[in-house]
């Protein structure tokens, strides 16, 4: 009988996501995960009690199969994957220690679906840039997914992106379990940007639901907002793509429309009449649409996309603008 291949997955993170893919990662016989966390108070937690105290803590984690870190370099060291499951806005802290020969000769797994702030740089670009990573050893991993169903073992799809299909396609057969179906596909930009601009859609949608408005204009403005998508993606990386895909119509619905959302979350608070900070600090986790706004916008001011949804969400969390005149104003170049 032919023993299965054994796969070192280190998964850097200590979030919903970051949580989820390590139960899911951890289902197949030949993974092995190393995880590393930023909090010393929940690895001794998990070590005792084997689940996360702050995130999915319903998900039992086996010791046998995760082996949870305090160092990342101890996490990543004989890792064949490492898997990045931080927030855009806070990988370079967790990885600032470390040089380009930590990650030589391992493929990196991009599990964020955010932009590096400031610099306005997709998480690939930036592991090419930082650490030398070669574009062909990075892949990226859209849903449509939401960590809770994962917990709750819910039939989920996830697509591997990578410019390399050999990447994609045999990191897609590892995460691949009994409640996960993977495919791999080779739009690395298109899958990458598309997920980060729905979660600035799905911050419109919730802007729109604080604010009141109902189910028929979110459909318009979700149908409005693919078209956005596709506007903007085709102006960077112009190639074929079927946008009525999974990983990208398919994500950007799940997290406009699903109660999981914490992008959807962040918009009807903002629409409700909460400042961004007080909204930020009720959430206690991380909206990647709002970091998403800014470099999303700052890219297009060179690009000149015609991006109505995006620019009423930047003028709402960056400008200050009431959020009832700005979405009264979108109405009108909806169709």
């Amino acid at each position: 009988m032919k023993q299965p291949s054994l796969h070192k997955i280190a998964v850097i993170g200590g979030g919903s996501w970051a949580t989820a893919l390590v139960k899911i990662l951890s289902e197949q016989t030949g993974n092995q995960v190393r995880w590393w966390l930023r909090s010393q108070a929940d690895i001794d937690h998990i070590r005792a009690y084997h689940h996360n105290p702050r995130y999915l803590s319903d998900v039992f984690h086996s010791p046998k199969k995760v082996k949870v870190c305090g160092k990342i370099k101890d996490a990543i060291r004989d890792a064949n994957y490492i898997v990045l499951a931080v927030p855009a806005a806070y990988i370079e802290e967790p990885l600032q220690k470390l040089k380009p020969a930590d990650f030589s000769g391992k493929r990196i797994v991009s599990a964020i679906k955010g932009m590096i702030p400031e610099v306005n740089l997709l998480v690939t670009d930036w592991m090419e840039e930082r650490f030398e990573v070669p574009l062909g050893d990075i892949c990226v991993i859209a849903g449509p997914c939401h960590a809770e169903e994962v917990a709750l073992e819910k039939q989920s799809y996830l697509t591997i992106a990578s410019t390399n299909p050999e990447c994609a396609a045999d990191f897609a057969k590892i995460i691949t379990c009994r409640y996960v179906t993977a495919h791999p596909l080779a739009d690395l930009y298109g899958v990458e940007y598309a997920a980060v601009m729905k979660n600035i859609v799905a911050l419109a949608c919730g802007i729109t639901y604080g604010l009141g408005y109902g189910d028929n204009f979110q459909a318009v403005m979700v149908s409005n907002a693919m078209q956005e998508i596709r506007r903007f993606v085709t102006a960077l990386d112009p190639r074929e793509r079927e946008m009525s895909a999974s990983a990208y119509l398919g994500d950007l619905l799940v997290t406009a429309y699903s109660q999981f959302s914490r992008n959807r979350l962040f918009g009807n608070m903002i629409g409700r009449g909460y400042s961004v900070k007080a909204a930020q600090v009720e959430m206690k986790m991380v909206a990647e649409g709002y970091f998403a706004t800014k470099s999303i916008h700052a890219i297009n001011q060179q690009l000149g996309v015609s991006m109505p949804i995006t620019d009423a969400v930047y003028r709402i969390l960056y400008e200050g603008i009431a959020p009832g005149l700005v979405m009264n104003e979108l109405k009108a170049q909806l169709r």
